[in-house]
């Protein structure tokens, strides 16, 4: 296995200077040891692509190489920067790729990572990015990096180090706990769906979110059988879930449509907030469990309690917008927000946390989407 500390010292000496990307739970010791040892250097991302647009500005700059970090999954958010403006073709901008491998064929995952995992080598190929992956020893690692930064700076074009799981050893860092004495989203989503009706419909979003809202509809009772119809649980896609809800909500204008987002999903694709706010769907409410970080990847930081979502929001065009930090505060608002005409946006301020033993969804995505489509016919 990889020591992060010795991979960040063999990133340097090979001239890469600047780091940035998207956490991704394959590569948290890497990244929580950059956040640690290159603060100043280092810039998480909104999305992947963001992430390269980032790297090539540090290029043209300085002339010398950014690390972009993020999950196979996140190859598509970058796939538009990578080819039309990183590619040789275009301007030729040298950078160092460093690809979480989710559900590498012959490796268990979860659904929405399959088919990423599978076709990853493909599409570096079809992207001309040339690759190795990352062997897992501090000496064969140090030699596939020197690969990578000396052929993107000669060749002047990305190379990618594709990651396994378990490559890098543990890299200790503490959570962001900047809002530890709010309530666990547990806490604030078990608040949530006890206010809901029965006809609401509920969309999710990805990671511990969709978790909860499961063990929180199991442990009450309220799928029944084999049933878990009341609610779209969005395992993938990180940052669309709102616009699936819009979508729902649009054409189910009689049902009140509740998305259920997250700080580092709604800034990975922000712009969805101006489509929403200017759609005047009075059905719509969108509440943000905010609690500053990626929990579900590792606990690293986002943007997410420095700037103002509630302002963003208003500025937008939702009607009604709000934020709370107490369990008492949320009980009190959303009885009087669930009288009001949406779009509603409602931030929760929550701390990081969640149970030791959370399970995952049981059902699967294919019969979570029969079911579904009957609650809402």
């Amino acid at each position: 296995m990889i020591l992060p500390k010795e991979f960040v010292r063999t990133l340097k000496r090979n001239g890469v200077t600047f780091y940035t990307g998207v956490p991704d739970s394959l590569l948290k010791d890497f990244v929580s040891c950059v956040a640690r040892r290159e603060k100043n250097s280092h810039v998480i991302a909104a999305n992947e692509g963001n992430a390269v647009a980032l790297a090539a500005g540090h290029f043209l700059a300085t002339g010398k190489l950014a690390c972009v970090y993020m999950q196979n999954s996140g190859m598509g958010n970058a796939v538009n920067p990578l080819v039309s403006l990183a590619d040789p073709a275009v301007y030729g901008i040298p950078m160092l790729l460093l690809i979480g491998w989710r559900a590498e064929p012959g490796v268990k995952d979860e659904p929405q990572h399959v088919r990423q995992g599978v076709i990853t080598p493909a599409l570096l190929k079809t992207l001309g990015i040339p690759y190795k992956v990352l062997p897992a020893s501090d000496k064969a690692a140090k030699s596939a990096a020197r690969w990578a930064a000396l052929g993107a700076k000669k060749n002047e074009r990305p190379y990618a180090l594709v990651v396994r799981k378990g490559s890098f050893f543990a890299y200790s860092k503490k959570l962001n706990t900047s809002h530890a004495t709010g309530m666990l989203r547990e806490e604030a989503l078990g608040l949530i769906l006890s206010v809901l009706g029965q006809r609401d419909v509920v969309v999710s979003t990805t990671g511990k979110t969709s978790r909860e809202v499961f063990e929180i509809r199991k442990y009450r009772g309220e799928y029944r059988g084999e049933s878990h119809a009341r609610d779209f649980l969005t395992v993938g896609s990180m940052g669309h879930t709102s616009s699936i809800a819009l979508g729902i909500a649009r054409a189910k204008k009689g049902r009140r449509v509740v998305c259920l987002d997250g700080d580092g999903a709604l800034l990975m694709h922000m712009g969805a907030l101006a489509t929403i706010g200017v759609s005047g769907a009075r059905n719509f409410l969108h509440i943000v469990l905010n609690n500053g970080a990626h929990e579900s990847v590792g606990g690293q930081a986002t943007v997410g309690l420095e700037i103002n979502m509630p302002a963003i929001a208003r500025a937008c065009g939702y009607a009604n917008v709000a934020s709370v930090q107490t369990a008492l505060a949320l009980k009190k608002i959303l009885s009087n927000l669930l009288r009001k005409h949406g779009p509603i946006f409602l931030e929760v301020k929550i701390c990081v946390g969640s149970r030791a033993d959370l399970g995952r969804p049981t059902i699967s995505p294919q019969k979570m989407k029969v079911e579904f489509r009957k609650f809402l016919s």
